[in-house]
């Protein structure tokens, strides 16, 4: 797991960017929104290029949907075992990368509006009465924390949000982190492992790997001064 802060635009980091990721950067309306995306693909490249020993600007990078061909699908490295999912929310960008499993990484702003209508979209029925119950100032925390694991699972099958949020019941607040029941065929509660994951106050993070083995995660924090964008 690596996680960063998000970058400027800066021509040495906009020249990561292949021309098909330069087209969705510039598509965005929002800067901040074109940073986020812009760091992801950074942070992406610099960490694997790292790990498969070649320069962060040969990595290559696919994220063609497999249903409608468009590069919005889960990021991948082609002829490579490596699986990475990358997330984003407010000053938050990360990464989570492992060998030969699927992962799925999810972070949350627990800032944002959470109303009645998002619960109900969000949390099962047994989630939704556990949410409710709670004091109201406890809300947030709970119901993004949720969101967050719902989210990092959702991603490690590869499917996102096809696979309807409340479809998926997840262990209560206060117990470990896992996947107590599901009515789509790709989340299995046997083989899902979830991390719970800390990168600062605000914000409600998650990774989920599809393995029955458990999951170990070692946290860094990406630091633009260590590498070279260009070389």
């Amino acid at each position: 797991m690596w996680w960063a802060t998000p970058l400027p635009a800066d021509d040495a980091w906009l020249a990561l960017l292949t021309p098909v990721e330069r087209t969705r950067f510039d598509a965005y309306r929002k800067a901040e929104d074109r940073d986020r995306f812009l760091t992801g693909r950074v942070l992406a490249r610099t960490v694997l290029g790292r790990r498969l020993g070649i320069a962060p600007a040969d990595v290559e990078l696919d994220a063609t949907c497999p249903d409608c061909g468009r590069p919005h699908g889960k990021p991948r490295v082609p002829d490579s075992d490596l699986e990475l999912s990358i997330s984003h929310a407010g000053d938050r960008v990360g990464l989570a990368v492992s060998s030969g499993t699927p992962v799925g990484l999810d972070v949350e702003a627990t800032t944002r509006n959470s109303g009645d209508d998002l619960l109900r979209y969000v949390l099962s029925d047994a989630e939704y009465t556990t949410v409710a119950a709670l004091p109201e100032a406890d809300r947030a925390d709970v119901f993004f924390t949720y969101w967050a694991r719902k989210e990092a699972v959702m991603k490690a099958t590869g499917l996102g949000l096809k696979i309807p949020l409340k479809s998926v019941t997840l262990t209560p607040p206060g117990q470990q982190p896992a996947v107590v029941g599901s009515a789509h065929d790709a989340v299995q509660p046997a083989s899902t492992a979830l991390v719970d994951l800390q990168c600062g106050p605000g914000y409600a993070a998650a990774v989920a790997a599809l393995t029955p083995n458990g999951l170990a995660v070692t946290q860094h924090w990406w630091q633009s001064a260590d590498f070279r964008p260009l070389s």
